[in-house]
């Protein structure tokens, strides 16, 4: 059904591209031990509205906008109703410096230390088949107007698709997917990158890269240095202590893969089985936050 859904959407999209001057939305860094940052945002649906539009409007991704909103039309949302916008959120677990990228929530994190801010933008990464590795590595390389030279791979799978050779150099240009800016993870074939497509951002599209809004990376090629460190993870599951009696989770559908199509957030870890403790009632919020999973920060008593 996504697949689908995914489908009439990237035809829907290309002929309704938009621009937006909006950059990532920054957030204070919380004190202490909490990482739950930002507030819920509510949107009333007005006419002409349909989810990518208000996911370039809000600056989220447009899969944590479907997974908020699940029983929403993406297309024709119903004039009137309300729709949760994600806005709020938990900062994923460890050392927070540098970029860290979670895979399970399609979005990035760049840590600013001396303002003491985190900028959160929405990414598009590895569609299914072609999935973007977690690693810990630094950025190694940055290019403004790059080419691109396609891998072995991709010009195969172009091959099969259109039944013609790609060639192995594409010039910067319009015609260049890595758009304007690009930055090498390491010394390895992936890139966080801009875009000349109108579609794909918070959604599983490319072919393993990251890939970034023009005006985002933009931004944060310029506030990007050799050597910043780079983190990728893939945690569905985010969990804070707002006090010691308070508790918040944050739950996001597993990401699937060619040989689990509906792969399972279970066996949970012991890290989650501690958070949530042995109360009935928690355990069976929680088994409810798993089977309908909408990547919105909920409190526990």
């Amino acid at each position: 059904m996504l697949n689908k859904v995914f489908s009439t959407l990237l035809s829907t999209f290309a002929l309704s591209a938009m621009s937006s001057s909006a950059l990532a939305i920054e957030y204070q860094l919380p004190s202490g031990n909490n990482r739950l940052v930002g507030e819920a945002t509510m949107h009333t649906v007005q006419k002409g509205d349909f989810l990518q539009k208000l996911a370039k409007q809000y600056h989220v991704g447009l899969l944590a906008l479907m997974e908020a909103n699940p029983d929403v039309d993406p297309l024709l949302p119903k004039v009137g109703s309300e729709l949760i916008i994600p806005t709020q959120l938990i900062l994923p677990f460890g050392k927070h410096d540098g970029i860290l990228i979670n895979l399970s929530e399609l979005r990035l994190y760049f840590f600013d230390n001396k303002k003491q801010t985190v900028n959160v933008f929405p990414v598009g990464i590895g569609k299914v088949g072609f999935a973007t590795p977690t690693m810990t590595d630094k950025i190694t390389e940055k290019r403004k107007d790059p080419n691109w030279y396609p891998t072995p791979d991709k010009r195969e799978e172009h091959f099969k698709k259109y039944g013609v050779e790609l060639a192995k150099e594409i010039k910067a240009g319009p015609n260049n997917p890595l758009g304007d800016h690009a930055m090498r993870i390491g010394h390895s074939y992936y890139l966080i990158h801009g875009t000349n497509q109108a579609f794909g951002i918070g959604m599983r599209a490319s072919s393993g890269c990251v890939r970034m809004n023009p005006e985002d990376i933009e931004w944060l090629f310029n506030k990007t240095n050799l050597g910043t460190k780079v983190r990728i993870i893939d945690h569905p599951i985010k969990m804070t202590y707002q006090s010691p009696n308070k508790r918040v989770i944050e739950v996001h559908a597993p990401l699937s893969t060619p040989s689990d199509a509906k792969p399972s957030l279970y066996p949970l870890t012991d890290g989650v089985n501690k958070f949530i403790g042995d109360s009935p009632e928690d355990q069976k919020l929680l088994k409810q936050l798993i089977e309908k999973s909408q990547g919105i920060p909920t409190e526990i008593n």
